[in-house]
């Protein structure tokens, strides 16, 4: 699982630019919603992601959060995957701006793999504000493709 390209987790229906929201916890229900809608988890899960959230926020920086599920929540997870919600409006995170959030479900141990892949290219200040700005499926695929040339 650690191994696994991030953009073999994400499903271009689970691509999405143009989403806007209420609050932090909306943001996270439609990232589950989105994990539902691409088979990778039941609908408990969605509840996993928001008890993440009220626990612990979120937030990573550069404009971007990681909404997951708790480690109980795991159980619900069907098939790891990845979901991108865009919010050209922005959210108000508990007081930080958010206009992208990378929701991610991974059964097992992999959460962590999974956050700290993306971790890396999402706080890269100029890939985070690609992402920020990005207006197509290709674009974002792009962005999480790590690139070669970065490796030391």
């Amino acid at each position: 699982m650690a191994d696994a390209a991030l953009t073999s987790l994400l499903a271009e229906q689970s691509i999405r630019l143009d989403c806007a929201a209420e609050d932090r916890f909306d943001a996270v229900r439609q990232c589950g919603a989105a994990l539902v809608d691409a088979g990778a988890v039941d609908q408990s899960y969605v509840d996993a992601m928001l008890e993440r959230e009220r626990t612990v926020s979120t937030f990573v920086g550069e404009g971007v959060a990681i909404p997951h599920g708790t480690l109980a929540g795991k159980e619900s997870v069907k098939q790891d995957a990845l979901v991108v919600l865009r919010f050209p409006e922005g959210v108000d995170w508990d007081g930080n701006p958010v206009s992208v959030c990378v929701g991610i479900a991974a059964a097992g141990g992999g959460h962590i793999a999974l956050l700290s892949q993306l971790a890396e290219i999402l706080l890269d200040p100029e890939k985070a504000e690609q992402l920020r700005n990005a207006s197509s499926s290709d674009q974002v695929y792009a962005l999480l493709t790590p690139d070669e040339d970065d490796e030391d």
